[in-house]
């Protein structure tokens, strides 16, 4: 058994309670542990963040309670305390998407598959690399294989598409990661923030599962790396155009049909002369069943003969009625994830009803893919190569002018979008300005189903950001960025988002760097860095933003900057930095008044600034004075109805109290907050609360 004083140990506590400080648990443990070693070690120690800065942690750690058996039995009871246990995955159905009725021709590709996914286990992973050019069917052999019966995976088949066509329009691998994670089951909650650490859960989660994993759309070793696993009961299928080095995988190629099976897939008679034009392709064969009807096709245009799926797209193209064509061609302009009917017709000036029964037709013609899952339904995208082809349609056919003009139609639809739904969302910050008059789109339900709008759109959100970049127009980029802040305090995808808000900054800091704009964009930026673990960069960006809403005159955004950055030093466990700016952020507060805006916020902005100098005195081992700044804040959140941040400070008083050891004191709070969150949905908080009760009850 492992001493708990040892090096490796202490470093194993260090690490996870570092990788848990996705929800208010895991922050509450992480500022505890920086209390705790403060106290041991004698001094102020800055919170690691590399493996090696908490192995140096843990060794300043060690060497202090191999002298001293108080010190040593108070972490091993802190230790036992903080052992987190991730979430188990559970056993799931297939996510993979639907397989498609005509298979053929793939005999010995899925016997290469199952040899690999049924071999002896001996250390290396369970990995084939099925690469074929695109339209050949290498995703549909992949999903096909595991769509079969099969005792293999007992815990089910997840799915990911990569998005590798180049580095531009891949995914980065903590959305990927988090959305593999959330086919096995996770909450989002368990999940680490850290890229390192959420690899590393990732494989944590899947060790002892029987699973199939299919990577769509990859196309490099360095992009694939973090989602490999060597568990022995888990087999990793990566789909790609082409082979790529750096990868010890099974290649299984994937090629033409043979005109045998061509004419099984393509279901019915077809002449020699489609099956020539096909070129063995399977998607340019289903895609064909239009053209069966027509007598003769004219020759293709030069360029579309040497690719089957872009010669089937040019095929299909000539036989759409004009409006059919021009929605085809209009939407190709930008590679949006997944757009729907409501967003089209803002781009077309169709009507919604009716471009949805367009929307139908084009994917019925195999010229759109359909959105799979409950986010799916009526959203549709291109295939990259008919994409391709339709915006080469778009501009020989609409002109450079009538393109742009297009592209600006659907640019404004998603800023107008996500302008309304930020606002509805949380339309008591000032953080998120309201939308412009006239431009207040659809009324959502409630808050719930605003912020489901915004996930639902987070990907076309953030194609919209560098579309606004590249066509010239800061302004829209600027407003979509502002309306990003529900999605980065309610839902994280800090991953997802990170990009856009880079450009914000960016393009703010050209035009207008001490604008109210500037200032609530840096803010937004650091918060994601700060919850990524980049606590140096985000620190930059906290500090840009301080001085943003200074030099603007904006009192309240410059105290909240002030408060951030305070906040970030909770983080890295610089106590004393952090109560220093929790004062500052008090100092300009005092200064505010009737004539700024914001001012009616200030009692509960002030509020929340006792309760975080609590915490900071807390990590100093202030205990007393952390009490009376807690009680002060405490008291203003009861009365003004404030349940979750009632039970918030409820849980910051009860640990400076079990800080001492004085259960008894401790668990009238616990069970106060407990109360409190009495049928809110605040899952976390309240096990971590539980887990506080049990500690105050233990014998």
């Amino acid at each position: 058994m492992l001493d708990p004083t040892s090096v490796a140990a202490i470093s194993a506590v260090l690490g996870a309670v570092g990788s848990g400080m996705a929800n208010e648990a895991g922050k509450w443990a992480w500022e505890s542990t920086g209390g705790v070693v403060r106290r041991i070690v004698g001094r102020e120690v800055p919170a690691p963040v590399a493996p090696d800065e908490r192995e140096e942690v843990a060794r300043m750690v060690h060497d202090r309670l191999r002298t001293d058996p108080q010190l040593a039995a108070s972490w091993t009871a802190f230790a036992t305390r903080m052992r987190r246990e991730p979430a188990p995955a559970r056993a799931v159905r297939s996510d993979l998407p639907a397989s498609i009725r005509f298979f053929t021709d793939r005999k010995e590709a899925m016997k290469q598959l199952q040899k690999e996914a049924s071999r002896r286990a001996d250390g290396r992973p369970r990995l084939a690399l099925v690469h074929g050019p695109d339209g050949m069917g290498s995703s549909t052999l992949a999903v096909h294989f595991g769509a079969q019966p099969t005792r293999l995976f007992p815990d089910g088949q997840i799915y990911a598409d990569l998005g590798g066509r180049g580095i531009g329009g891949a995914r980065d691998a903590g959305t990927v990661l988090r959305a593999l994670l959330r086919q096995l089951r996770v909450p989002d909650e368990e999940m680490p923030t850290g890229i390192g650490e959420l690899g590393e859960f990732f494989r944590h989660c899947v060790a002892d599962l029987r699973l199939l994993i299919v990577l769509d759309h990859a196309y490099s070793a360095s992009q694939v790396r973090p989602f490999l696993t060597s568990a022995p009961g888990v087999f990793t299928i990566l789909v790609a155009r082409a082979p790529f080095p750096g990868i010890d995988a099974v290649r299984v190629p994937v090629g033409p049909l043979t005109d045998r099976d061509a004419v099984r897939v393509s279901s019915r008679t077809a002449l020699p002369s489609l099956l020539q034009r096909c070129g063995g392709s399977p998607y340019a064969l289903r895609a064909a069943a239009h053209q069966l009807s027509v007598p003769t096709l004219p020759p293709r245009r030069a360029g579309t003969d040497d690719d089957p799926v872009r010669g089937a797209a040019e095929d299909n193209y000539r036989l759409l009625a004009p409006e059919s064509a021009r929605l085809y061609r209009l939407m190709a302009l930008r590679d949006w994830p997944a757009f729907d009917a409501t967003t089209a017709a803002r781009t077309t000036g169709h009507d919604p009803d009716t471009t949805a029964e367009l929307l139908e037709d084009l994917a019925d013609r195999m010229l759109l893919e359909r959105g799979s899952g409950a986010t799916g339904s009526g959203r549709y995208h291109y295939r990259h190569a008919v994409r391709a082809h339709a915006e080469a349609a778009a501009v020989r056919d609409d002109g450079i002018a009538a393109c742009s003009a297009a592209a600006t139609r659907t640019l404004n639809a998603y800023a107008d979008l996500a302008a309304s739904a930020a606002h509805q969302a949380l339309p008591e910050s000032w953080r998120v300005p309201a939308p412009a008059e006239g431009r207040t789109g659809q009324t959502y339900e409630d808050r719930g189903a605003a912020l489901d709008a915004l996930l639902a759109e987070s990907g076309n959100l953030v194609e919209a950001v560098r579309c606004a970049e590249e066509s010239g127009d800061p302004a829209t980029a600027v407003r979509l960025c502002r309306a990003l802040w529900p999605l980065q305090l309610k839902a994280g995808h800090h991953e997802m988002l990170l990009p856009a808000l880079r450009i914000g900054a960016r393009l703010i800091d050209a035009r207008r760097a001490t604008s109210l704009d500037a200032g609530a964009l840096h803010a937004q930026l650091a918060h994601s860095l700060t919850e990524l673990k980049h606590w140096q960069e985000a620190e930059t960006e906290a500090r840009a933003a301080a001085r943003a809403e200074a030099a603007a005159g904006h009192k309240r955004g410059h105290a909240s900057a002030v408060e951030f950055l305070g906040l970030l030093r909770l983080r890295q466990w610089r106590y004393q930095e952090a109560y220093d700016c929790f004062e500052e952020a008090g100092g300009i507060l005092g200064t505010m008044g009737g004539q700024d805006e914001g001012t009616g916020d200030v009692p509960r902005a002030e509020a929340l600034l006792e309760r975080h100098r609590g915490r900071a005195l807390r990590g100093l081992g202030r205990r007393e004075e952390a009490r009376r700044y807690l009680e002060t804040a405490q008291s203003y959140f009861r009365s003004s109805g404030d349940t979750y941040n009632t039970a918030r400070t409820l849980t910051d008083l009860a640990e400076t109290w079990l800080d001492e050891d004085d259960t008894d004191s401790a668990r009238p709070l616990v069970e106060a907050a407990i109360a409190t969150l009495d049928g809110q949905r605040a899952t976390f908080h309240l096990v971590h609360l539980r887990r506080m009760r049990e500690r105050c009850v233990a014998p």
